[in-house]
C-alpha cells in the first residue's frame, strides 16, 4: 500500500475523504477511498453541537480512533487549533493523535472558539512545536498546516501565502488555506510554496474536477464537512415533505440497506495494522 505521504503528489491530487462516523468510513473505502479524514463539523454535528471549537480533545481522538479501526486505510485528523493555545497544548495533541493510530492532521491558525487567527509569529511558533512532536514520534507522521484566515474574511491571499511558506520553513509537510477567493488564487498559492498544497472542495470549488485541481498543482483535495452535510441536506428535505405534507415518496427508490450492508462486507480490517 502506498504511504500516505506518498499519495502528495502536486499535481497528481488525490481525494481525501473525509468521514464523520465509522460507517461512513468504510463505505468511502469500498468506493474506492485512498485515505480517510476526520471532519469536525461532521463530528459535532453527530452529536448535536455547532463546529468551532465545542469538540474536546478527548472526544475528537476518541472518534480518530474509532475511523482508524474502521478500515486499513490512513486516517488524517482534523484536529482544529490543537485543542490549545499554547505551543505545548498543539505538542500535546500531535503524540495522541499519533497514539490515536492517525497518519497526520491539520492544525489550524484560528485562536477558537473566536474566528481571529493567531498573530503570525505564534501562529508559526505553534506549528514549530507540532512539527517537532510529530518527529519526535515512531513512524511517519504528515501535517498539514493551515491558514484559515481567508475562508474566516481575517486576512487576504497574500498574507495566507505568507504564513504558508513561514509555516512550511518550520517544517510543515502540507500546507491548506481553504477557500481562497478563485481557483486563480488557489493556482497563486500552489506556484507559492515547495510543499504540497490541500484544496477544499466545497462551496464555490464544488464545480471543479480532480482534474482542474491537478492543472493548478494540487496535491490533495479534501471534502471537509461537505460531504456528512449532503446527508443533512436529505434528512431535511424528507423530513420536510414527512411532517409538512405527510408524504414519504423521497425514501423510495434510494440505497437499500442490503446495499449498505454489502459495502461494509467489502471492507476488510487488518487486526495487527
Amino acid at each position: 500500500m502506498t504511504s500516505f505521504r506518498d499519495l502528495h503528489v502536486p499535481g497528481k491530487p488525490f481525494i481525501l475523504a473525509n468521514a464523520w462516523d465509522a460507517g461512513s468510513a468504510k463505505i468511502l473505502a469500498a468506493l474506492g477511498a485512498k485515505a480517510i479524514a476526520t471532519t469536525s463539523a461532521g463530528h459535532a454535528f453527530t452529536l448535536g453541537l455547532k463546529d468551532m471549537g465545542n469538540i474536546s480533545r478527548q472526544q475528537s481522538l476518541e472518534h480518530s480512533r474509532q475511523l482508524v479501526e474502521a478500515t486499513n486505510l490512513p486516517v488524517s485528523g482534523d484536529l482544529e487549533n490543537g485543542y490549545g493555545h499554547s505551543p505545548q497544548d498543539v505538542a500535546t495533541t500531535i503524540v495522541a493523535a499519533a497514539q490515536a493510530g492517525l497518519a497526520g492532521c491539520c492544525i489550524e491558525d484560528t485562536r477558537l472558539p473566536t474566528s481571529e487567527p493567531y498573530e503570525f509569529s505564534f501562529a508559526v511558533e505553534r506549528i514549530e512545536a507540532a512539527i517537532q512532536a510529530a518527529r519526535s514520534i515512531e513512524g511517519d507522521f504528515v501535517l498539514a498546516a493551515r491558514a484559515d484566515g481567508v475562508m474566516t474574511g481575517k486576512y487576504n491571499t497574500d498574507e495566507a501565502i505568507r504564513r504558508l511558506k513561514a509555516f512550511e520553513g518550520v517544517g510543515a509537510d502540507v500546507l491548506y488555506a481553504p477557500l481562497p477567493p478563485s481557483l486563480e488564487e488557489l493556482g497563486r498559492i500552489c506556484k507559492s510554496v515547495n510543499a504540497p498544497v490541500n484544496a477544499l472542495a466545497a462551496g464555490k470549488f464544488a464545480k471543479y474536477t480532480v482534474q482542474d485541481f491537478a492543472n493548478i498543482g494540487v496535491a490533495r483535495i479534501s471534502l471537509g464537512s461537505a460531504l456528512s452535510r449532503v446527508t443533512h441536506t436529505a434528512i431535511i428535505n424528507s423530513a420536510r415533505q414527512m411532517f409538512e405534507n405527510g408524504d414519504f415518496s423521497s425514501f423510495l427508490g434510494k440505497v437499500n440497506a442490503g446495499e449498505v450492508e454489502a459495502l461494509f462486507d467489502q471492507v476488510k480490517i487488518d487486526s495487527g495494522k
